[in-house]
């Protein structure tokens, strides 16, 4: 298959299609506050997994030895549906949350 192979350009994806794409994403900075009790569970990896988010943690602490709390800074990217349902996500396991006045997310 040649690289001009009608094939290959039905399998490529359209550059308008992905630019409006970019541009639905959103950013919103929150802090969290993870109970120890959920120190083994993945929750900010079903951020990435579940909720097709790109999560960039900013800061983090943990106690040593993960016998307290951990806190952290998360700047998430995706689009305002995909935030708004990772933040349900968040509440339903009862996860301190508070957001960056800055942030863009509608309703948080």
């Amino acid at each position: 298959m040649s690289k001009n192979s009608p094939e290959l350009a039905e399998a490529a994806p359209d550059n308008s299609v992905l630019k409006a794409r970019e541009r639905s994403q959103i950013t919103c900075r929150i802090r969290v506050r993870i109970p120890k009790g959920y120190h083994q569970e993945p929750v900010i990896s079903h951020l990435v997994s579940d909720y097709s988010l790109q999560v960039n943690i900013i800061g983090a602490i943990l106690g040593q030895n993960a016998k307290e709390d951990g806190w952290f800074d998360l700047l998430l990217k995706g689009t305002s549906q995909q935030i708004n349902s990772a933040l349900i996500y968040l509440s339903d396991l009862d996860i301190e949350i508070w957001r960056d006045s800055q942030s863009e997310v509608d309703g948080w």
